[in-house]
C-alpha cells in the first residue's frame, strides 16, 4: 500500500493533528505511549497509526477509582 508524502507527520504537525503542545507531544513520546518512529535526531509519525491510536481504548484513572 502506497503512502503520500502527507500521511508521515513531523512533530510539529502532529501537536497541530492532536491540538497539544510540542512539549506535551515529546513527553508523550519519551514515554512510548504513542507510535513513533526517530530518524536521526527528529522524530516522524505514520498518521494512520495515529488514527488508530487515538481509537485504542483507555483506562481512566477514574475507571482505576482514583480522583475521588
Amino acid at each position: 500500500m502506497y503512502e503520500s508524502p502527507g500521511d508521515v507527520l513531523t512533530i510539529e504537525e502532529l501537536a497541530t493533528y492532536l491540538k497539544i503542545s510540542k512539549s506535551s507531544l515529546y513527553k508523550i513520546v519519551r514515554e512510548g505511549k504513542i507510535p513513533a518512529q526517530k530518524v536521526g535526531r527528529h522524530w516522524r509519525f505514520r498518521k494512520g497509526a495515529i488514527d488508530l491510536w487515538l481509537e485504542e481504548p483507555r483506562v481512566s484513572k477514574t475507571d482505576l477509582g482514583g480522583d475521588r
